[in-house]
């Protein structure tokens, strides 16, 4: 991923936190059948390796899970984006040197795969992606709550997979490259259109663009 240095961000916790908001992966592989790309909710793990692992599963008829183990998969992570307008920037009115562009957030993970096909470990996945997704809620749904029988099938439907992590790289393009009197522009400009997107961005370009400085 081409990333200046300025839009990098390195840091553990804040590529964990966008992942655990965005928990929806695109995986990249490569197959034999050339470059394939997967959607996949994964859920962050620390583990014995520093950057930690993923986990998740597919449906058994998915071949991903049948990747040779020493084979890299480009696991990507979608954080909030919106359309900047050039109308927000003070130095518009200025000079008029100003053209718009695209605000996001990414995180990229390199991994290798491995599969998991015991049933008590798949159930035990099946309950903590649940859980994780549910606790918010007023009434958590439990995976407890339907008939056994029936999870049973759908456990023989499913494989898990483990992410284990090489790499771990993040970009955040929030306007870290503007004066700070656009960046505050950007900032009001994406928070009266009031969009969800538009509002996460404008939060983002004031904590890591400096917005509000």
């Amino acid at each position: 991923m081409y990333t200046p240095s300025h839009f990098s961000d390195s840091r553990p916790e804040i590529l964990r936190d966008l992942i655990a908001q965005h928990p929806l992966a695109t995986i990249v592989s490569d197959s034999s059948a050339g470059l394939v790309a997967d959607h996949i909710p994964l859920l962050h793990e620390a583990g014995p390796d520093a950057h930690g692992r993923l986990i998740g599963h597919v449906a058994k008829a998915n071949p991903l899970w049948r990747a040779p183990p020493e084979r890299e998969h480009l696991v990507i992570f979608q954080g909030p984006s919106a359309y900047i307008s050039p109308g927000w920037y003070a130095t518009k009115a200025e000079t008029g040197r100003v053209v718009p562009t695209w605000n996001y957030a990414v995180v990229h993970a390199t991994a290798t795969l491995t599969a998991f096909h015991d049933a008590q470990a798949l159930l035990a996945l099946l309950e903590k992606l649940t859980d994780r997704h549910e606790h918010p809620r007023s009434q958590p749904w439990k995976v407890s709550d339907a008939p056994s029988d029936y999870v049973e099938r759908l456990l023989e439907n499913i494989v898990g997979i483990e992410l284990r992590i090489t790499k771990l790289e993040g970009k955040w393009k929030v306007s870290q490259n503007q004066p700070v009197a656009n960046r505050r522009g950007v900032a009001a400009g994406l928070a009266a259109e009031g969009s969800e997107d538009g509002v996460q961005m404008a939060r983002l370009v004031e904590r890591f663009g400096g917005g509000g400085n």
